[in-house]
């Protein structure tokens, strides 16, 4: 479980990112971060990993403040995926998923074999793994990071806009592949969009967030959208433009049940609980 309490950052040149924000962000749950520019949101997946401090306020995981953690180790057991995808370009597909647990003191053999598995995980051919991430496709060098991050088997996955920079088809291929992984794996992900109709494909808990990381509102794909709280919600999430008219869609192979919209894009997912 993570936890933010009171949790504050202000820049040194005065920009107010976050304030006063507390949430908990459930064990093995998806949490999506939403929201427009300036909303805070980077900036609070960035703090889980220390990347960035706050200026005030603490950040929990599993009951333990994480300033009083060395933030490099602790960046080593959290698996982290960026929009960039992050990978080394002068080494081998398989040596990119490798690097962590190499780090970590694992084998090098180990590592290169444990990455060979984690290839089929994400759904990529073992015939890649000696090839340059600059010869992959975007989508094939995103399921890469993907894999980079789990290979320290981290028990929290972070994901800034990862599938941001992809193709509208290859996006939704890797949202289907996210949620297969989530089923699977069952890590504490938290990740980062300003797409609503991402978040809601993605999401067990969705964060809607205004200006300065302020909340607007928080709840399940179908709380959200069955019960926006306010104007500036229905706004976000399209409700008062008619563009959620929305029906049910079974996934097969999966006990939940996926919400699209008129469309055809994925608008959230209720779950055999719900």
């Amino acid at each position: 479980m993570i936890e933010f309490q009171n949790v504050t950052k202000r820049f040194p040149e005065g920009t107010l990112a976050v304030e006063d924000f507390s949430l908990v962000l459930p064990s093995h749950k998806a949490t999506v971060f939403v929201g427009s520019s300036g909303s805070g949101k980077t900036t609070l997946l960035r703090m889980i990993n220390r990347m960035i401090d706050p200026t005030s306020g603490t950040i929990l995981i599993a009951g333990k403040d994480i300033s009083g953690l060395n933030p490099v180790l602790l960046r080593r057991q959290i698996g982290y995926v960026l929009q960039a995808t992050g990978l080394l370009p002068h080494r081998r597909v398989v040596d990119n998923i490798a690097s962590v647990p190499r780090l970590n003191g694992v084998s090098k053999r180990t590592a290169r074999h444990d990455a060979l598995t984690l290839l089929d995980t994400v759904g990529l051919d073992r015939s890649l793994a000696e090839r340059y991430p600059d010869q992959l496709s975007g989508g094939q060098q995103q399921r890469v990071g993907v894999a980079r991050a789990l290979a320290s088997d981290p028990d929290i996955l972070l994901m800034d806009e990862p599938f941001g920079a992809v193709d509208p088809i290859v996006r939704a291929e890797l949202q289907v592949e996210l949620n297969r992984l989530q089923r699977e794996l069952g890590k504490t992900t938290v990740f980062v969009t300003h797409d609503i109709d991402e978040a809601f494909a993605i999401a067990d808990q969705v964060v809607i967030l205004r200006t300065g990381g302020v909340i607007a509102q928080v709840g399940t794909p179908a709380e959200i959208l069955s019960n926006p709280v306010d104007d500036f919600v229905s706004t976000f999430i399209g409700a008062d433009k008619g563009k959620r008219t929305l029906h049910l869609q079974h996934r097969e192979g999966d006990s939940a049940t996926l919400i699209v919209d008129g469309e055809g894009r994925p608008a959230g997912i209720l779950g055999a609980d719900q």
